[in-house]
């Protein structure tokens, strides 16, 4: 293993968590392919600096709490990423029923306050809106029932 590429990529993995695909797609860009990157892959897997399961942990936090997702877009953007089904529902742990549920209404509220559309259309545009982001519809529509008479 070349030491300027070693340096860089613990670097890379160093600064923020990081999946395989991510690592991969780097050690390509600095010119490393196929065995080669395989090599370096388990050489920071053997030292720790990536993890799938605090990768997928990390990032359904994050979006969760910073960008307001819903499970259905963190699912489908962690399979994206090729994490394991496993680590994907075990990550999904790290969300509890009430802070999602909390959440949601929150969304919904704050959606709700700044529009002047008559229900129907706003029933609609919230649905939409927090569909794109995520969120189940059942949970959606439940939620503005409860908040529109």
């Amino acid at each position: 293993m070349e030491s300027s590429v070693k340096k860089k990529i613990e670097y890379y993995c160093a600064y923020q968590e990081r999946c395989h695909q991510e690592v991969t797609n780097k050690l390509n860009k600095l010119g490393v392919f196929g065995d080669d990157a395989d090599e370096y892959v388990c050489y920071l897997i053997d030292e720790n600096f990536i993890s799938e399961t605090r990768f997928s942990e990390a990032y359904v936090r994050g979006k969760f709490n910073n960008n307001n997702w819903g499970k259905n877009k963190i699912i489908r953007e962690l399979k994206s990423r090729n994490i394991s089904d496993w680590n994907i529902s075990n990550a999904l742990k790290q969300i509890s029923e009430v802070d999602y549920s909390t959440k949601l209404k929150k969304l919904c509220v704050k959606q709700i306050e700044f529009s002047d559309k008559p229900n129907a259309e706003l029933k609609n545009k919230v649905i939409k809106s927090l569909s794109l982001k995520g969120w189940e519809i059942n949970l959606i529509i439940s939620q503005i029932n409860q908040l529109i008479k």
